[in-house]
């Protein structure tokens, strides 16, 4: 024997035994609570270990009878009979088959969590409602809400045998974690089970107990297509498969996580749930579904391949053949204690704080009211149409306010503006006095016609009653673009998002690599999202409306710190943000050059000087011996920061640098004023000129007041 295989016996063979003894009974309780024969629930558990281990797409999912199809299985039965009930197993299993054939088992993976969690937490409550009867030694009502109003009934005037031994196998369940040395060794279901079933065979009282054939291989329990409506047979037949396999899938998936093993294939774990229902069915058993008690088991019990899976399957075949007089010793009300905590365990607290977290309680909520009141198909149904709606609703939901500060009146609005959103828009936008000058901050991902008409429409009325409106487009000109009858690009694309991750500090070899490796990431992603805009400008040419003038300092990002993106700003970089001033030949003109193309050329009407804090050129000015070696050209460049320093003096306090890099922008804008060509625009209001000042500490960003006395930092709002 190869090693391979000795490592396998040696962690699966225990492995598929700790699997035996937590699916043994509860394959049981969910036969009895389906309404079937208990031995359908056993022949279910041994096709879904050996069919699906040996078939199905995960190495360590196990499969068999699921609490989760205990209702729709219950209904099933009482709609067709239980040879009836099998037919329609076979037939899902066909329909599962297909489904994996045509590798759509992904497409499984978009039912919203918050309908499966509700779904299996409704179906939870089912069984326990259902199951306290029989756990106080009566039978179930024929629905959810009639075995409610019963109950008090129950509860209050039965004090049977059946009430005692049940109790106490609910008492071992919850209380089997207390003795750890014990719940390591020996299941908590089979521990309670075994003192339930002891408790009742030691009193000797009558009550019903587990029923096995005498001939179990003479078992005739095989399909029969039963005689209804197609349209009733197909729906079904499509619950059975849809549940099924969204359980399975769902299951196959989380378990993935949990193991570093080969990953799991859904289209082959379809078609492996297909298999085992279509001879589960065939055989007269359950229908078949990955179920996630049975497959952590398996995981931290040290399972790793298919032999545990399929193993577990041969036990509890060897078990029907060999101890079927013990499996009938077991009482009904321990099966049916067992089935109350395991309904109790699917309203998984957990997983309705995750669905809480993702704002769709909602969406939990109804599915699970829906199940334990129309069934389980209708309430999939139902919770399906919440999830929609409440993704429309998402994706049409835009906020709207307006509000009055300091600063006067404003719209903000942000999100998805459709149709559906126009009375809201129309509502907030009525708020808005006459006659005031008010400012819209637009931060609309999409704007369809509808809206772009009601905001359009108000501003026209607006603007004729005497006020002014200033829309500030955030992300794309939907607004812009619409009322100038320019066509909105087919993709949305942010300002600034061409930025890419930062990559370089992290690539520990040369600049050429670091470079290399930039480029890759820009044609990975970057191109991609910014190439449309890109084309564009490459077709019309650049036409930006400002020339920004700022400091080499690698720390200032003149895109990210005014959230514009390509062919927004004419952009010149120096040591110092420094403008010489006109008639001064020192210099190596590169700054009056740029501004003669920005103002002759592209005809901006803006320009921006922007300094910031700790600038290290204005440092070396204050300090110039501090420098680390003779650098003649930077010293002979700052000699145009000179009048700088003059406005500030030479001796200050702790904040002397910070005054001199804002006085620095002050007095470059006075430089910019000594070149004939802005003074004349500037007087003729062509020209703004700007000073702004960047602190990176706290990325705020100041801007210099029209008096050129402060600096103001702008607001967040």
């Amino acid at each position: 024997m190869s090693a391979q295989w000795r490592e396998r016996l040696r962690t699966d063979v225990p492995a598929s035994l700790v699997v035996v003894l937590v699916a043994l009974p509860l394959s049981l309780g969910i036969a009895v609570a389906s309404g079937a024969p208990v031995l359908a629930g056993l022949i279910s558990a041994v096709i879904g270990g050996i069919v699906v281990g040996a078939l199905g797409g995960s190495v360590v999912q196990v499969s068999g009878p699921a609490a989760g199809l205990t209702l729709i299985v219950a209904q099933t039965v009482a709609t067709f009979g239980w040879r009836g009930a099998c037919a329609i197993t076979v037939a899902a299993g066909v329909l599962q088959l297909l489904l994996g054939a045509s590798r759509v088992a992904r497409a499984a993976l978009a039912v919203s969590p918050a309908i499966v969690h509700g779904m299996l937490a409704g179906v939870g409550v089912v069984i326990v409602l259902s199951q306290v009867h029989v756990l106080l030694g009566d039978a179930p009502q024929a629905s959810a809400l009639a075995n409610l109003r019963a109950l008090p009934s129950e509860l209050l005037h039965n004090h049977t045998p059946a009430v005692f031994v049940g109790v106490l196998t609910l008492a071992v369940l919850w209380g089997w974690r207390a003795v750890p040395t014990l719940a390591g060794i020996v299941p908590a279901p089979l521990a309670a089970v075994v003192v339930g079933t002891a408790v009742a065979a030691a009193t000797g009282w009558d009550l019903q107990r587990v029923d096995i054939p005498d001939d179990i291989l003479a078992f005739d329990a095989g399909p029969i297509w039963p005689d209804a409506a197609p349209s009733t047979l197909l729906a079904a037949v499509g619950a059975v498969a849809l549940v099924a396999s969204v359980e399975s899938l769902l299951c196959a998936v989380a378990v993935d996580r949990m193991h570093d093993g080969p990953r799991v294939n859904l289209d082959r774990e379809l078609a492996g749930q297909g298999a085992a229902n279509v001879v589960a069915g065939a055989l007269g058993g359950l229908p078949v579904a990955g179920v996630i008690v049975r497959s952590t088991t398996n995981v931290k019990a040290g399972g790793r391949t298919r032999l545990s899976t399929v193993l577990h399957g041969v036990w509890i075949l060897v078990l029907v053949l060999v101890a079927a007089p013990v499996i009938e010793l077991i009482p009904l009300p321990a099966l049916a204690a067992l089935l109350v905590y395991t309904g109790v365990q699917m309203v998984n607290l957990t997983h309705a704080q995750q669905v809480h977290q993702h704002r769709e309680m909602p969406v939990y909520v109804l599915t699970l009211l829906a199940v334990v009141v129309l069934g389980l198909f209708e309430g999939v149904l139902v919770g399906m149409a919440c999830a929609l709606l409440l993704s429309v609703w998402r994706l049409t939901h835009a906020t709207v306010r307006a509000y009055q500060d300091e600063h006067g009146w404003h719209v903000a609005i942000e999100g998805s503006l459709t149709f559906l959103a126009v009375p809201r828009l129309s509502r907030t936008l009525a708020q808005v006095p006459a006659g005031v000058a008010v400012g819209v901050e637009l931060n609309a991902d999409f704007m369809d016609h509808a809206a772009v008409t009601a905001l359009h429409d108000w501003r026209t009325g607006h603007e004729r009653g005497g006020g002014t409106v200033e829309v500030h487009e955030l992300h794309h000109n939907w607004y812009a673009d619409a009322i100038t009858g320019q066509r909105a690009p087919a993709r949305k694309i942010h300002p600034t998002a061409w930025l890419l991750p930062r990559v370089h500090r992290a690539v520990p070899h040369g600049a050429r690599e670091r470079l290399t490796r930039g480029a890759r990431l820009f044609h990975r992603h970057g191109a991609r999202r910014v190439g449309p805009l890109l084309a564009e400008l490459a077709r019309t040419g650049q036409q930006p409306t400002q020339l920004f003038i700022t400091c080499a300092d690698s720390r200032i990002v003149p895109s990210m710190i005014t959230s514009t993106g390509p062919g927004d700003l004419f952009t010149v970089r120096n040591v110092g943000n420094l403008v010489p001033r006109d008639g001064d030949g020192d210099h190596d003109g590169s700054v009056p050059a740029a501004m003669d193309f920005a103002l002759n050329v592209l005809q901006v009407r803006t320009i921006t000087v922007c300094g910031h804090s700790g600038c290290g050129a204005l440092a070396a000015l204050l300090r110039p011996g501090t420098l680390p070696a003779p650098m003649p050209h930077l010293l002979r460049w700052l000699q145009h920061a000179k009048p700088s320093l003059q406005r500030v003096g030479q001796v200050g306090d702790g904040d002397h640098l910070t005054r001199l890099c804002q006085q620095n922008v002050v007095q470059q804008l006075e430089n910019l004023m000594s070149y004939p060509g802005v003074a004349e625009r500037v007087h003729d209001g062509r020209l703004e000129l700007v000073g702004m000042y960047f602190d990176i500490a706290t990325s705020r960003i100041h801007l210099l007041d029209p008096t050129h006395t402060r600096f103001t930092p702008v607001s967040a709002r």
